[in-house]
């Protein structure tokens, strides 16, 4: 038993500190230049003991990664008031505080947050609201009500509320590498393991109703693709051709996968129904033909190929077979990624012999630089169409960055520990 308990102990504990080394900091190092300053109240806990979660700072925190607010510091604070009837407006305007939330949470069967926005200028409230859900997943519970606020506020919907997927990288000096397909909220908080391996992994995605991903993965020493079912942790091989299987990605409806494979000759797209596991062949080019890309609405897809002599962006109509080339600005354009908006593209751009992450508009075919790092890759965008995650380097490791569609929001988030590649970032997430 003795012995039971100390394998139990050693487990929790390694898990533990592979959780530790996967987690994600936030450096912001750009913001918009007047953004809307905004104090956010610590919450009321109505409870026992300590709050299970502070959930006032989870609101602050992911306020202050949009780059559209200006937190008001908790030392800075005249008053903690926690409902309408405790706000004095004056001492916010005294701090040049134009917005204030408060709020109060309980516990009984489940976690309980009641919460209201003041108009400190106006000096009424506009909105109120109440999220409740399990005590362990009271960090979501705060991004849901710090959605809320920044839809309210800007007319944007928030995604704050969503999960990013990357594979973080340990270095083993003569030896092999771990690599992690780790699973974490959008500000890195909460990382989880979902995969170690001694082997690369590649290209994580996700379903679309965000209950299942995909990726490649070396472990039978060649790539393969293959799905995990998040809550049950099932995963199905889906691939083992000879040669290569890569590039996972989701039809819009879930029912099918659209990937790469080079079984038939040259790297080409190729569709498989998820049901029956049938594939059908949509290009057939001797050039390469890669990282497949799902436009919203399901009827074309946008791939890389260099087909024209360098690699580019072209759009596949899978109701004519047409192929489309879409970016002329540029000897390099590939890994493209679409706003669910259908319009934005997000890419990686070569400019000037560096590497960075571009913006194509498909209805002005206006191409717009938003990074100026060297070696940005493998974007992924937002849900709500905002904000664009991407890997680069930086201080000589691989890290996690972020830039809105405008350019003019970006942040960091290194890994505590090692490097981190291969960003996608999820749908929104059903209660």
């Amino acid at each position: 038993m003795k012995w039971l308990v100390c394998v139990v102990l050693n487990v929790v504990l390694l898990l533990a500190a592979l959780n530790a080394r996967a987690e994600l900091t936030i450096e912001i190092t750009q913001g918009v230049d007047n953004p809307t300053a905004i104090a956010v109240v610590p919450f009321a806990w109505q409870g026992a003991g300590l709050a299970p979660e502070d959930i006032a700072a989870v609101v602050d925190g992911d306020l202050a990664r949009s780059g559209q607010f200006a937190p008001v510091g908790r030392a800075d604070m005249l008053g903690r008031p926690s409902t309408a009837a405790e706000v004095f407006y004056r001492d916010w305007r005294a701090l040049d505080t134009e917005y204030l939330l408060v709020g109060r949470v309980s516990v009984t069967s489940q976690m309980r947050i009641e919460y209201e926005l003041f108009d400190v200028l106006r000096q009424t409230s506009v909105y109120s609201g109440v999220e409740t859900g399990p005590v362990n997943e009271a960090r979501m519970l705060g991004h849901r009500v710090a959605d809320a606020v920044y839809e309210k506020l800007t007319g944007i919907r928030g995604a704050f509320a969503t999960r990013l997927l990357y594979i973080s990288v340990t270095r083993v000096p003569g030896g092999k590498d771990y690599s992690r397909l780790t699973l974490a909220d959008s500000d890195g908080a909460r990382p989880i393991v979902l995969l170690e391996s001694r082997e690369p992994m590649l290209a994580p995605t996700w379903s679309p109703d965000g209950k299942q991903i995909a990726y490649v993965s070396f472990e039978t020493s060649r790539p393969a693709i293959y799905r995990q079912d998040l809550a049950t942790g099932q995963r199905e091989q889906l691939t083992n051709f000879k040669g290569l299987n890569g590039a996972p990605a989701w039809s819009p409806d879930g029912n099918t996968m659209a990937m790469v494979l080079s079984k038939d000759g040259s790297p080409d797209i190729y569709l498989m129904n998820l049901t029956t596991k049938r594939l059908t062949r949509i290009t057939r080019h001797y050039a390469i033909d890669t990282e497949p890309a799902w436009m919203p609405d399901g009827k074309s897809l946008l791939f890389t190929s260099d087909r024209g002599g360098r690699p580019q962006i072209y759009r596949y109509d899978l109701r004519t077979g047409a192929i489309e080339r879409l970016t002329f600005e540029g000897s390099y354009n590939a890994r493209a990624r679409v706003a669910q908006d259908g319009r934005n593209v997000v890419m990686v751009h070569q400019q000037g012999g560096r590497f960075h992450i571009a913006l194509l508009d498909l209805v002005t075919n206006r191409t717009q630089v938003l990074t100026s790092t060297e070696l940005d890759e493998s974007p992924s965008i937002a849900p709500n169409g905002s904000m664009v995650l991407y890997a680069t380097k930086y201080a000589e490791r691989g890290i996690l960055a972020a830039v809105s569609v405008d350019g003019g929001v970006k942040f960091r988030l290194p890994a505590r520990e090692g490097d981190v590649r291969e960003p996608a970032w999820s749908p929104y997430m059903s209660r």
